[in-house]
């Protein structure tokens, strides 16, 4: 898989995005689909090396750990905003930036665990009023609050 995806790597459109993702994924490629840990691929030894856009060398998951960590801040801020996404079933806006980072300064005085990002945003007023609606013959109507 490494070889080929190396190969596709080569060609110029494609090697923009690949030289951020691909070191990432060679990271956990020792893990398989269902996250059972693995050294070998098909007989094949697994290769969990690669070099960050920055240059940082990664050996693995330790590795990818250790660069998370570096970015701790960014990976936060990230993580809380697809949480952000997923909780309100539409995309940020710039009117959210406040409140997302709000949520990540009070993770942060929390350690940053995952349940106070969770508890911020479940607790914010756009996932509080938030309502799905359902389109009927007469029109849509509100299905619930929050999700």
């Amino acid at each position: 898989m490494r070889q080929l995806i190396e190969m596709h790597r080569k060609n110029a459109p494609c090697s923009t995005c690949h030289k951020i993702m691909d070191p990432i994924g060679f990271s956990m490629e020792n893990f398989d689909a269902v996250g059972t840990w693995r050294t070998t691929d098909n007989g094949s030894l697994i290769d969990p090396s690669g070099v960050l856009v920055d240059g940082s060398k990664l050996d693995g998951v330790k590795g990818m750990r250790e660069a998370l960590l570096r970015y701790s801040p960014q990976f936060v801020r990230v993580v809380t905003e697809k949480l952000f996404i997923y909780a309100l079933g539409r995309g940020t806006e710039y009117y959210d930036m406040p409140l997302i980072r709000s949520i990540v300064g009070d993770a942060g005085a929390k350690n940053d665990r995952f349940s106070a990002l969770i508890v911020g945003i479940v607790k914010s007023e756009p996932f509080q009023v938030n309502q799905k609606q359902e389109i009927t013959s007469n029109g849509p109507r509100a299905l619930q609050a929050g999700r």
